[in-house]
């Protein structure tokens, strides 16, 4: 359920949605009142009403049909890279995927990871396995999950280049609304520029196929090594952000744009546009979402202005 139908979440649904997801997974992986500062990449942002914490995919279904059944407002979580939680906090159920869809594998020049692996962390198996192709991705933070949801890049290199299929928790057309596994190549998904059906659909990623080559260990260590250095050079790597916070306009860079409209630097309260990179907005200490948010539009607003271009937020942003 989308940030647009986020309704009220009365105190007594909360208390017998929170007794429900305890029957389905173990009660400690059922949370009250949690700081959604904890669990994104911005270090901002107020509570959410519950959490829950899935340990199998087939917990995760379980889950979601019970909250789809019920109307419930809930949203699945990974890295947290990515999203912005608005200070009044989520009113409903945030599913973090957690330990349990961490983990990779390799069959023959396939790499399989689960939805929960960090992106740094599938790019350095692949490396160690000889496997070129995912090396753009090396120094991206988030999720795998998350990743194919937005088809994340840099670099040159996107998801949709390395996705062989993902297998897809569906929860739109399904017989009798029950959530059911799908298995999903790149066309299938529409991936598009930091975009994907799924974000109409509502499907969760629980695990991906990737596609590599073989190719020169040394190498490909050369290559990740120098795009490290290349994202750690140019980009506010040591402050709380989610990467990119604009989408880049066609025919435009984002970064360029604000930079252009006398914005790098430019501060609310903790949140300021970043003096290395323009395109980033981080939090510098204490930011709240507010902060944050205030920031944002007003940038879009000068850019707006000076030069007739609207940025659109590549970060998500839920809550009240």
């Amino acid at each position: 359920m989308t940030q647009e139908e986020n309704r009220e979440f009365t105190a007594e649904e909360m208390a017998r949605a929170a007794d429900e997801l305890k029957g389905i997974v173990s009660s400690g992986k059922v949370m009250e009142n949690v700081s959604m500062a904890s669990y994104t990449s911005f270090r901002a942002g107020g509570p959410a009403d519950l959490m829950v914490v899935p340990d199998s995919a087939e917990q995760l279904q379980s889950v979601l049909q019970y909250l789809d059944a019920e109307g419930v407002p809930c949203m699945v979580l990974g890295n947290g890279s990515n999203v912005l939680v608005r200070d009044g906090g989520y009113r409903g159920v945030i599913v973090r995927l957690g330990d349990a869809f961490n983990y990779t594998r390799q069959e023959e020049n396939d790499l399989i990871c689960g939805c929960g692996t960090l992106l740094s962390m599938a790019a350095k198996v692949a490396a160690q396995a000889g496997l070129t192709g995912l090396e753009f991705a090396s120094g991206i933070p988030g999720s795998i999950g998350g990743a194919v949801f937005m088809n994340a890049g840099a670099y040159g290199g996107e998801m949709k280049h390395v996705l062989r299929e993902a297998k897809v928790l569906q929860r739109e057309g399904t017989a009798g609304n029950t959530p059911a596994f799908a298995q999903m190549g790149p066309e299938e998904l529409d991936m598009g520029y930091r975009h994907t059906a799924l974000h109409e659909t509502g499907g969760i990623v629980i695990e991906a196929r990737l596609a590599l080559e073989p190719g020169d260990p040394a190498q490909i260590r050369r290559t990740m090594a120098d795009l490290t250095a290349r994202r750690n050079e140019k980009q506010p790597v040591n402050y709380p952000s989610a990467g990119s916070f604009f989408k880049r306009p066609e025919g435009y860079f984002a970064g360029k744009l604000i930079q252009d409209a006398g914005l790098k630097g430019l501060s609310v309260g903790g949140a300021q546009v970043s003096e290395l990179h323009s395109g980033f907005i981080i939090n510098r200490g204490g930011a709240t979402a507010t902060d944050i948010l205030q920031l944002s539009q007003i940038v879009q607003a000068r850019v707006m202005e000076q030069f007739g271009v609207q940025l659109e937020p590549e970060v998500r942003i839920i809550g009240e």
